[in-house]
């Protein structure tokens, strides 16, 4: 199960490095599209837009389906929930690191005023 998680995020996060695929999953957000729609849309050519679904499907992030000559795209069922999870655990790690940090400035502070006084005295 966890090396299966991991090779899914793997695939999952390496598709969603690129600023076009990000794209994509944003346009389709908002309503489902062609092939061909979207590498009109991101001004590139049909066999990139291609190649950019392909990795997005294969991250389970959309998929397509052929209807006649057309291959439409829509979201995924996979929803990015995995890696949602997975980036909460790591957020809640550093949130907790960030708070002690907080309190060992405040000591410090603290401890600054208190020698502050002293050396006036």
């Amino acid at each position: 199960m966890v090396k299966y998680v991991q090779v899914r995020l793997d695939t999952s996060f390496a598709a969603l490095s690129d600023a076009t695929r990000r794209g994509v999953l944003e346009q389709l957000r908002r309503s489902d599209a062609s092939i061909t729609d979207l590498a009109r849309k991101f001004h590139i050519t049909l066999a990139g837009m291609m190649k950019h679904v392909g990795v997005l499907e294969q991250a389970g992030l959309v998929t397509t389906e052929k209807v006649g000559r057309v291959r439409n795209c829509k979201l995924g069922t996979h929803r990015l929930k995995e890696e949602t999870a997975w980036l909460e655990r790591h957020r809640q790690l550093w949130d907790a690191r960030f708070d002690e940090l907080d309190h060992v400035v405040e000591e410090l502070n603290r401890k600054e005023r208190i020698d502050g006084r002293k050396n006036r005295r």
